[in-house]
């Protein structure tokens, strides 16, 4: 099972608000700049499988001077409800046209994984009706598919907004999956040893278990605590001299005037090595992965005031006000409780038996289809030497009755001439009148004469 850790989801209304607030500081070089909008382009992967399309799209609008002016001075309210849509028709006509090339491109990507997929269900014969078949991809319109227009954008945020509203959401039930398997697994493990070896095992498994558990503790994620030892022991500052809004702008690295999911992760690092190293065997990535997400997602819940996935710097001073930000709760790392119960876990492992079931018949069925295949082969195989001999046979006759044809007597098996008793009547003779009176009472009418 292979969970999705490497995908950092980002919104989309934060690649149209970065793609609006890019410009070059005059105190910074080129060369560094360059760097900088290199590694932001690089984690502005947003996990969705239209991203590249998305992306496009922005790149083209940000091109034309009128969006671009617009986009600078649009709120998050007016992107998500789609009064942005609208200034799509005062965009150049170049813009337009190259708008239009993308969706086609699209519609042709989307075409070919949709017949791969009908392929791949055996279902080759069946007419397709693609503009039925597009309605199941929400990010554009399936009755349009040459020119891009205003619902298209709106389409295009609206189902990028909600697909990366459920994404959290589905990395977390990805993981409660992956460890249940892992349970499942140490479970069947443990089923294969014999009593002495089992009991070792078990006992060698709990003293991982507690050794990860001795971990020193953890700051609540955006609390002063953890913000303060990034300051000293990240940035090198001293503690006594903490400022919120110089931390502010230290962490905006792409200094387009907010902290995104991935520079607000990042804040993290310092707390995750006090649980997990790459080096321990106790210590799972993958669940320090987990952490680290669920490290973020309280973060935006008590810092994110109008829940546009960004944090601003006045919402991040505001946070710094809060009662939690000096006094937070004590943060509950990942092996504080159970991600699943034991009903869950039954669960889980009756949908592995099933889906080995369901393989099994699988594999059954393909092997009887094999053997079928296998059973064809040799007839048609036997089929095959029979037509050749048939050719053969045939090859020789006519090859006999040209001979023949030639007055050459027909050759044998070996090359040999071949001499067959003549079949055709014989010659009827007759005999002189002077000579019958020697002749037997009741002579032959005709008697055969042989040469």
């Amino acid at each position: 099972m292979k969970l999705r850790m490497n995908l950092k989801p980002a919104w989309l209304l934060l690649l149209f608000i970065s793609a609006a607030v890019w410009s070059v500081p005059i105190d910074r070089n080129e060369a560094e700049q360059d760097q900088k909008q290199e590694a932001q382009e690089e984690n502005m992967d947003t996990g969705l499988y239209y991203d590249r399309y998305l992306r496009e799209v922005i790149e083209v609008l940000e091109t034309d001077p009128h969006f671009r002016e617009k986009l600078q001075t649009a709120n998050t309210e007016d992107i998500k409800n789609g009064r942005l849509s609208k200034e799509l028709d005062l965009v150049g006509h170049h813009v337009r046209t190259r708008l239009d090339e993308l969706k086609r491109q699209e519609v042709s990507r989307l075409r070919m994984l949709l017949k791969a997929k009908l392929d791949s269900a055996n279902t080759q014969s069946l007419q397709m009706d693609h503009a039925s078949l597009l309605k199941q991809f929400e990010h554009l319109d399936p009755h349009n598919q040459n020119t891009f227009e205003a619902k298209d954008l709106e389409l295009l945020i609206s189902t990028a907004t909600k697909d990366l509203e459920n994404y959290d959401a589905e990395r977390h039930e990805e993981f409660k999956r992956y460890e249940m398997l892992k349970e499942h697994e140490r479970r069947e493990y443990l089923k294969g040893l014999d009593q002495e070896k089992r009991e070792k095992e078990e006992k060698r498994l709990q003293e991982l278990k507690e050794k990860h558990r001795q971990h020193p503790k953890v700051n609540a994620p955006g609390s002063v605590a953890q913000l303060r030892e990034v300051w000293e022991e990240t940035d090198g500052l001293d503690p006594k001299e903490f400022n919120p809004k110089t931390f502010f702008k230290l962490h905006d690295t792409n200094e387009d005037g907010v902290l995104d999911e991935q520079e607000l992760e990042a804040l993290f690092t310092k707390e995750l090595e006090k649980v997990y190293d790459p080096k321990n065997e106790e210590d799972d990535m993958m669940e320090m992965e987990e952490e680290r997400l669920r490290m973020r997602e309280h973060v935006m819940k008590n810092v994110d005031l109008n829940k546009d996935r960004l944090v601003s710097l006045e919402e991040f001073l505001k946070s710094t006000e809060k009662k939690e930000f000096s006094n937070p709760k004590e943060w509950e790392t990942l092996d504080a409780k159970p991600l699943y119960t034991e009903e869950e876990l039954q669960r889980f492992e009756a949908e592995l038996r099933d889906k080995e079931e369901e393989l099994k018949r699988k594999a059954e069925t393909l092997r009887q289809e094999q053997e079928l295949l296998r059973e064809r082969g040799k007839a048609l195989e036997a089929q095959k030497r029979e037509y050749q001999q048939a050719v053969l046979e045939m090859s020789q006759r006519q090859k006999q009755q040209q001979e023949a044809g030639n007055g050459q007597p027909p050759a044998g098996l070996n090359g040999q001439l071949q001499f067959q008793p003549q079949t055709h009547k014989p010659e009827e003779i007759k005999v002189p009148a002077e000579a019958q009176n020697n002749l037997p009472a009741e002579p032959p009418q005709n008697l055969p004469i042989h040469t």
